[in-house]
């Protein structure tokens, strides 16, 4: 190292002063590019980086909340349908539609017996209902005796069909399943 600067003092021992201003000029410029490329600007992209990263870890928790948030209503939904069902009136759910099918003035053409998956709480029994030449007041008079119904009842599954030959009567079939504990 000190051969360096001996060579140095040398080299520029024979320059004028001016030479010698604009060489230690350079030189400072040349120290002041390196120590910002090995020092300042790592240090500069670290903390950009340090900033992204907070910024997506702040979204990530937002989006953690959000779904924390939907999770604890889904679950307070599901509490609630569970109590329903756990303290709900226990019936036959084919005397139950029958009954709400004349509240509400519907002729049922059909309804059958379906196959129901199990589950180790809950006995679901469904039913599929066959309505032909009804009106659309009539169905949806219908389908909100079912959703109120004090037995826990739920419409799976909706089909509607407008008639041919009188357009403002419909043929609808549907999929009502009631819960019971097992």
């Amino acid at each position: 190292m000190n051969e360096l600067w001996a060579r140095l003092r040398a080299a520029t021992a024979d320059m004028a002063p001016r030479e010698r201003l604009l060489v230690g000029a350079a030189g400072g410029l040349l120290a002041l590019a390196l120590l910002y490329g090995i020092a300042v600007r790592p240090f500069l992209l670290w903390r950009d980086g340090a900033h992204e990263r907070a910024d997506a870890a702040r979204e990530e928790l937002q989006a953690v909340l959000r779904l924390r948030q939907d999770y604890d209503e889904v679950n307070g939904r599901l509490s609630a349908v569970e109590g329903r069902i756990q303290q709900g009136p226990r019936g036959n759910i084919f005397t139950t539609l029958e009954s709400l099918a004349t509240q509400n003035a519907v002729k049922v053409d059909s309804m059958e017996p379906q196959t129901a998956a199990s589950s180790q709480r809950y006995r679901e029994t469904r039913v599929q209902v066959v309505l032909k030449g009804v009106t659309l007041a009539q169905v949806v008079s219908y389908l909100q005796g079912i959703e109120s119904a004090p037995q826990v009842l739920s419409v799976k599954a909706l089909r509607l069909r407008t008639r041919p030959e009188k357009p403002d009567l419909l043929d609808v079939t549907f999929t009502v399943s009631s819960f019971e504990p097992v």
